[in-house]
């Protein structure tokens, strides 16, 4: 396995927010609460780095205690994290999120002004990187000028381009680039506004529908996550749904970064469309059954465990 992947995005620390026994508007609720390594290209990273890929995150955290235990444990995973920037004087960034008593996403928080420091010119300072890498992956959490460097570069030395939108308010980011994206793995939500439609519910049927919009508009590859329902997928030759297994959802946060990493994996080695979506729906279902954002004894070997 040679893969060398360049992911580029936030790196941020989650709280989660799951109530006991529902929630009463205007006063404090009964809850579980923890925090988290999280941020979609860090995880995406962390994910890669445990099925064994050779990944180097660029990112950004402020100087202080936070960014210094999300570097040290990304590190631990396996992570090059020698290009993310320690920014003196800021806050590293954060995500809460308030969950349901199932543990899928009601709404959430995120700050992620740290990341406007990895600008254009510091990619352009760093392109090397780009131009040893086999694969590219981005996320909606850097400003448009760098993402659009980040295109750039990843067409100039002829790397396959992997883009998470990250959020719905996010995802006019990628409109732009839709025709250079190799994969592009949005939520059902993300891709509804990368389509410029209305997000009408879960639906598979209405998802892989605008999965086949997102070919239209030229992306390679698409893969929408539908949370604690697995995920549809659109390429030039076929499509499919293929549902999530689980025994108890905990917390559905991070299922679509497992995803997009086990993808991501499968096909820099070589694997056919159906078990690189397999692989992806095996990672889904290993992360909605636990509290981290990313399964901390993730493996190749336990993704072929749970391949269905």
């Amino acid at each position: 396995m040679g893969e060398h992947i360049l992911v580029i995005g936030a790196s941020l620390l989650d709280t989660k927010g799951k109530p006991i026994a529902g929630l009463e508007p205007g006063t404090s609720n009964p809850a579980y609460i923890r925090s988290t390594r999280g941020g979609t290209a860090r995880n995406v990273a962390e994910n890669l780095a445990r099925l064994g890929a050779t990944v180097v995150l660029v990112s950004a955290v402020g100087e202080d205690n936070t960014g210094q235990r999300l570097l040290e444990s990304t590190a631990a995973a396996g992570v090059d994290t020698t290009h993310v920037q320690i920014i003196a004087g800021a806050r590293t960034g954060g995500y809460i999120v308030l969950l349901d008593e199932q543990g899928k996403l009601m709404v959430a928080l995120d700050d992620t002004a740290v990341m406007s420091h990895v600008s254009a010119d510091y990619l352009r300072q760093h392109e090397n990187l780009f131009a040893a890498a086999d694969m590219l992956m981005l996320d909606g959490g850097v400003t448009a000028e760098a993402f659009a460097v980040a295109i750039e570069l990843a067409r100039k030395h002829k790397v396959p381009i992997c883009a998470d939108p990250s959020s719905a308010r996010l995802a006019g980011k990628l409109i732009p680039y839709l025709p250079y994206l190799d994969l592009v793995v949005p939520n059902e939500v993300e891709a509804a506004e990368l389509c410029h439609t209305e997000f009408t519910g879960y639906d598979p049927e209405k998802s892989l529908l605008l999965a086949r919009q997102l070919m239209q508009k030229g992306v390679q590859q698409v893969v929408i996550t539908l949370s604690d329902f697995g995920l549809v997928y659109v390429t030039s030759e076929e499509s499919g749904y293929l549902p999530a297994h689980y025994t108890e959802m905990i917390d559905s946060t991070g299922t679509g970064d497992a995803i997009t990493a086990a993808i991501m994996f499968g096909l820099l080695n070589g694997l056919d469309t159906a078990e690189c979506m397999r692989l992806g729906t095996a990672a889904a279902s290993l992360t909605l059954q636990i509290g981290e954002t990313v399964v901390p004894d993730l493996s190749l070997d336990m993704l072929y465990e749970h391949l269905l």
